[in-house]
């Protein structure tokens, strides 16, 4: 039901007119030093694209590189990690394999269930929806300037806690209120996300850049310190030619539009007369941060326009 063709978050594969299985995997060298924090936000990105789609997660298998001479118990911690996400999730790690790596490696396949018709896609949004973000940008930039010791360590802490934040609440709010397309902010950036659900729903969209939220610390990094991944430089190669920035938007603005995420929050897409009510459920739920940041708008697809 729904493959690659347009870039989605996972696969759905029909089982019979009441069930679909749906899965994705993920993994990823470390972004932090702590082992069990590295496990942690590992599994909450992966168990994402379950979430994007409205799916329910059940089971998971380990996905392990790791070097023969490190210490074993700092593999117990990176699992240790993941299966403490994996049981906030409900989800069972029902195995796994395991590589020798010079580098460590740790993700999930993650298998879940919707009901077929009731998933979501990146893939249906339509002009004159809003478009709600609900977890803070800024892990990219943090995370970088934290290999070079210069986050402070409450800001690193903050973003720890922020990408390892499972993205259920969010997925069980958008499902209640009702929605057109979702997808989840990771490596491409939030431009490079939405112009991937622009592209497979054929419209345009704008964002209002005063409006996203931005972890704290983030922006003096990424403007005053020039700290930015090579992911942003790579992202903003590939999709800037598709972005229209208006010229009162701060230069470095890109840095943080096209910050690479790790375990990022959803993009919803969803008529503007819900908005409000998204907004109010996502913060019942706890997604503070939840916020309109833009529409969807007639147009080419995939172009997007950056505004004040």
């Amino acid at each position: 039901m729904v493959g690659f063709a347009t870039g989605d978050d996972a696969a759905v594969y029909r089982i019979s007119d009441e069930l679909a299985l749906v899965q994705t995997v993920d993994f990823f060298p470390p972004v932090v030093d702590d082992p069990f924090w590295y496990g942690a936000v590992s599994a909450a990105n992966s168990l994402s694209d379950i979430y994007a789609t409205g799916a329910k997660p059940l089971t998971a298998l380990n996905i392990v590189a790791f070097p023969k001479d490190l210490p074993r118990q700092i593999l117990k911690d990176i699992l240790r990690g993941g299966a403490s996400k994996a049981a906030e999730a409900g989800v069972l790690i029902v195995g796994g394999h395991t590589i020798d790596d010079a580098e460590p490696k740790y993700g999930l396949a993650v298998t879940g269930i919707v009901k077929p018709g009731q998933q979501l896609t990146n893939a249906n949004a339509r002009p004159g929806d809003a478009l709600i973000l609900t977890k803070p940008l800024g892990s990219g930039v943090i995370t970088t300037a934290a290999k070079k010791d210069l986050a402070d360590d409450a800001v690193l802490q903050a973003a720890i806690e922020h990408m390892a934040t499972l993205n259920k609440a969010a997925a069980e709010a958008a499902l209640k209120i009702g929605v057109n397309a979702c997808t989840d902010v990771t490596g491409y950036g939030l431009l490079g996300h939405l112009r991937g659900m622009a592209k497979a729903s054929g419209v345009a969209a704008r964002v209002h850049f005063e409006a996203v939220p931005i972890m704290a610390g983030a922006w003096s990094l990424a403007v005053e310190q020039e700290i930015s991944p090579s992911g942003t430089h790579r992202n903003r190669t590939y999709h800037d030619h598709g972005v229209c920035w208006e010229p009162d938007i701060h230069p470095d603005a890109y840095r943080l539009l096209y910050d690479p995420q790790t375990s990022g929050g959803l993009l919803i897409s969803l008529p503007e007369a819900k908005a409000d009510a998204l907004v109010s459920e996502l913060h019942a739920r706890g997604v503070d941060d939840a916020v309109v940041v833009g529409a969807i708008v007639d147009g080419p697809a995939a172009a997007i326009q950056v505004s004040a």
